[in-house]
């Protein structure tokens, strides 16, 4: 899941050699958070929200098999 996280988002932003993908798994649920350069951060949110919202809508179908919630932060 992570490769395809920094596989979407290195395509749309400026530098993605500073895209980093963590993850946290807790019992019932695993957060993805998504780091990139302070310049690309509009990249990745979009207007009103639509980029971030269409990669969590990928991240969540590609997910959808395992057992676990899947959640994806962007943060700064």
């Amino acid at each position: 899941m992570k490769a395809l996280i920094e596989t979407i988002v290195s395509a749309l932003v400026d530098f993605p050699e500073e895209v980093n993908v963590t993850s946290k798994e807790e019992s019932d649920r695993i957060v993805y958070i998504l780091s990139v350069h302070k310049e690309d951060m509009g990249k990745i949110i979009g207007k009103q929200g639509r980029v971030a919202k269409a990669i969590r809508t990928v991240v969540y179908a590609a997910g959808s098999s395992q057992q676990k919630k899947i959640y994806l932060e962007i943060s700064e």
